[in-house]
């Protein structure tokens, strides 16, 4: 375990720094607009010039690489937030998308598990086959649609809720205080469609499996009623490629969803992200980018982890 533990670390930071190069390289052959103020245009010239930002690509690089490693730099931003450190405008905005996020798993685990237990049970009937089409659709569907539709008929025609979220200072100054709350609530539900449905499918797969083995059978020998087997030994086992799929979603909470932040005017670190693209913020753009591969790599390697931890019997790495 300890050396898969190790390969998977050196392959991630391998692959980590294989694609910040390939962005980086990428993003500095694109024009880099000024300001139409000449004074600030000056400035931020010298400022360039200074950074080495004129200098050769491959000498680009190894000042950006030598300042990360070294001082834990990761750039400054330009113009979402002029001349703040990119860590600073990163770490702001992180705590939005962590809420909503947080708030939707919340809410879909538990129906997702519930729904795919039920299907399951009810293989082949009519329950089963409502629940499976409704699966079909909420998977197959974006989830800006489930956004639009909710503002529709939740914030438009019924008025329950405010179209986007509320600022700051409007909801009593905190991100934990009951208005905010309130004006999550259709984001939350508009991420939540998707989780859901998909988490609905994978417990209904491995629980129908599950149930048909031989084992269930033994148990139902023994006295046991179906209920009981079912709660006892299929959704325990069960459960073994489900919980990976559960840590992951939590690990996902940090990178957000571009466009719900977008349509509901979050302000997290997915809408940051196509802001600093439109405003063509380079050291921003580099750092999320940097913040999502990360994010998607440490999900990969926990959840690999994670089956070993479940399951004594599975051992990662072994020949």
């Amino acid at each position: 375990m300890g050396k898969y533990v190790l390969k998977r670390l050196v392959l991630m930071i391998f692959t980590l720094l294989v694609i910040v190069t390939i962005c980086f390289l990428l993003v500095r052959l694109l024009p880099r607009e000024f300001p139409v103020d000449k004074n600030q245009e000056a400035v931020l010239k010298d400022r360039f010039e200074a950074l080495g930002y004129n200098k050769p690509l491959l000498s680009q690089l190894f000042i950006y690489f030598k300042n990360i490693f070294t001082k834990g730099d990761f750039g400054t931003s330009w113009y979402i937030a002029y001349r703040r450190p990119v860590t600073e405008v990163i770490g702001q905005r992180l705590l939005p998308t962590v809420l909503v996020n947080f708030y939707s798993l919340i809410f879909s685990i538990p129906l997702g598990i519930l729904f795919g237990v039920y299907a399951a049970i009810k293989k082949n009937k009519w329950q089963d086959q409502v629940i499976s089409t409704g699966v079909m659709i909420f998977v197959s569907v974006p989830s800006y649609v489930y956004a639009f539709l909710v503002q529709y008929f939740l914030c438009f025609k019924l008025n329950l809720f405010p179209l986007t979220l509320k600022a700051l200072n409007d909801a009593g100054g905190s991100w934990f205080s009951g208005a905010m709350f309130h004006s999550m609530v259709p984001a939350i539900i508009a991420l939540s469609f998707g989780e859901i449905a998909g988490l609905c499918r994978f417990t209904r797969a491995e629980l129908t499996e599950t149930l048909t083995s031989d084992y269930m059978l033994l148990a139902r020998t023994k006295g046991l009623t179906r209920a009981q087997a079912t709660s006892r030994h299929a959704l325990k086992n069960a459960m073994v490629p489900i919980l990976p799929m559960i840590i992951s979603s939590f690990i996902g909470i940090l990178g957000g969803s571009f466009i719900i932040e977008q349509i509901f005017s979050i302000p997290g670190v997915g809408s940051l992200y196509i802001k600093s693209i439109n405003l063509l913020d380079y050291d921003v753009f580099m750092a999320d980018t940097i913040f999502y591969t990360f994010i998607g790599l440490l999900a990969g390697i926990v959840v690999d982890l994670s089956y070993g931890l479940i399951d004594p019997r599975i051992r990662m790495g072994e020949k």
